[in-house]
């Protein structure tokens, strides 16, 4: 898991060039205009999907085995928990059609605060739980850049 403002992007360029594209695509893209929607870097290989809704209290955490996530916070805050998945129990089996597999946690939830400007990158072995209010219910637009494995 990475955590980091977009302006320091750069930094994480060199773990790999789909990851790169998938940040000069955040970089380059006017997020705060953008409609909620699909849209294609490199076909499947690098994909987004540009969300606005409404936190919530709870959620199942999540991760996937085929993508890599890059978590950018357009507008609003929210909260993330995110955990190495071994603290994990599986409670709905993977789906490999829509790589992801959710769990419940075996251990203390733990949360990062991702807030206008923030980005995560998750990878397999990072479960995740996004979406939870930071204090209130609000509603957030946010990017999720998919990032095939090589």
């Amino acid at each position: 898991m990475i955590k980091d403002y977009l302006e320091n992007a750069s930094t994480y360029f060199n773990i790999s060039e789909s990851l790169k594209k998938g940040f000069e695509w955040l970089k380059t893209t006017d997020l705060k205009n953008i409609d909620c929607g699909q849209y294609e870097i490199d076909g499947k290989n690098i994909y987004a999907n540009v969300q606005e809704y409404e936190t919530k209290t709870e959620a199942k955490y999540e991760a996937h085995k085929k993508y890599i996530d890059i978590q950018y916070m357009i507008q609003g805050k929210e909260l993330i928990g995110v955990t190495n998945i071994s603290n994990c129990t599986s409670c709905i089996k993977y789906d490999s059609e829509k790589d992801i597999e959710f769990f419940e946690l075996n251990t203390q939830d733990e949360y990062l605060e991702l807030s206008e400007g923030n980005f995560l990158v998750l990878f397999p072995h990072d479960a995740h739980k996004p979406s939870i209010s930071y204090k209130d219910k609000a509603t957030v637009k946010k990017v999720v850049v998919k990032v095939l494995i090589n």
